[in-house]
């Protein structure tokens, strides 16, 4: 992890309530989605992200929140160009977040097949296994679209965000994909 003294947070709205974002002087090195308030939001983001303390964003988190804050209205956006601070975080994983990057909007894909993508035989179940452990120690959730990552036969499957596979299944409708043929909605929204 970068030195907490150098990592710094912000809060800001979206359509689908209060988001933040935690960042180093190299990128984002966090993203919180909406908790049940703004507290807890920010408790959550301090946490994975050992924020110093609230901070005005640097050009490139200014452009990082409104990217996800056009996401979060449904818009088609792209997040390749927003820079990351992936520092501390093994090879494995920044293999498989590299890998989920990659995913586009509206573009799924299963625990297995992005297994197979980062390098595992077919039948490597452990690799699926840690597939779905670094999605669930992913900081960056929406840039790093872990939500855009499925179970076998379409299932939604984990999802580590307040809310859970509601809240995975939001993301999802925003792209236009909807598991069950419903809109799914976010906790209290």
């Amino acid at each position: 992890m970068t030195d907490t003294a150098t990592i710094h947070h912000t809060l800001f709205p979206t359509a689908i309530g209060t988001c933040g974002v935690a960042w180093s002087e190299h990128g984002l090195t966090a993203l919180a989605l909406p908790e049940r308030d703004e507290a807890a939001t920010e408790k959550r983001l301090i946490a994975k992200s050992h924020s110093a303390g609230k901070a005005a964003p640097p050009r490139s988190g200014a452009d990082a929140i409104a990217l996800i804050q056009q996401y979060c209205a449904g818009e088609c956006v792209d997040f390749s160009s927003v820079p990351l601070d992936l520092t501390g975080i093994d090879p494995d994983r920044r293999r498989i977040y590299e890998t989920m990057r990659a995913l586009n909007f509206g573009e799924t894909t299963t625990y297995g097949a992005l297994a197979r993508k980062t390098g595992a035989a077919d039948a490597d179940w452990e690799a699926a296994q840690k597939i779905g452990v670094a999605m669930g120690r992913n900081p960056l959730p929406i840039i790093v679209p872990c939500h855009r990552v499925l179970a076998a036969g379409g299932k939604p499957g984990g999802f580590s965000a307040y809310g859970g596979t509601a809240t995975k299944e939001t993301l999802l409708a925003l792209e236009g994909i909807h598991l069950d043929g419903g809109a799914p909605r976010l906790p209290g929204l």
